[in-house]
């Protein structure tokens, strides 16, 4: 897995490509600004996943993620940000971006996020997103749900995800992002709750 990672501030770049460079099947190439990530990106080919901090040099604002989404081909891109808020990071998605990561999370949660995100997936951070109580099932995604159909079944994570044509670390996110959804301390609890609020 190849990943492009653009910050112009070396301490978060340096910290959180160690980070990734000790997963197995990570490379990670860096950049300090837009220019300097576009033209890796030029020389190189396309990225199973570029992230872009929002504030550095070049970006003028989401424009610099339209540039990029461009010069990625069809293959992913995402936000960093220390400073944007809510507003901000919905835009970021609804130009494109397949997540929105807020550098307040802790360097671990940033590389499952990282892994969340070039496989496929839409990353934002729950707690960031819904400032509200979660209410009946409106907060809960459509694959959240199949996930959810899944735990109730009593089936493993490798389980749901040959079902859903996923890969295993992607449930285990769903999973426990779903928790947090829905205040349960384990897969168990989170199922029992689902089926109590007929969410499924």
């Amino acid at each position: 897995m190849k990943i492009l990672l653009a910050d112009d501030h070396d301490l978060v770049r340096d910290t959180l490509a160690a980070f990734l460079e000790n997963e197995p099947d990570i490379t990670v190439r860096t950049a300090a600004n837009l220019t300097e990530a576009m033209k890796i990106v030029e020389d190189e080919g396309g990225f199973d996943l570029v992230i872009l901090d929002y504030t550095m040099p070049g970006m003028e604002g989401l424009l610099g993620l339209s540039h990029m989404i461009g010069a990625n081909g069809p293959k992913p891109v995402a936000i960093l940000s220390g400073t944007a808020d809510r507003s901000v990071a919905e835009q970021a998605i609804k130009a494109g971006a397949v997540g929105f990561v807020p550098k307040t999370l802790a360097a671990k949660s940033i590389v499952s996020a990282i892994k969340f995100m070039a496989s496929g997936e839409v990353f934002a951070p729950f707690g960031f997103m819904h400032k509200e109580e979660v209410d009946g099932n409106s907060a809960i995604t459509k694959r959240e749900r199949e996930v959810l159909i899944g735990l109730t079944a009593g089936k493993s994570n490798k389980e749901i995800a040959i079902d859903l044509e996923l890969q295993e670390v992607t449930i285990k996110l769903h999973v426990k992002t779903l928790c947090r959804k829905l205040g349960a301390k384990n897969r168990t609890q989170a199922a029992m709750i689902a089926r109590d609020r007929r969410l499924l």
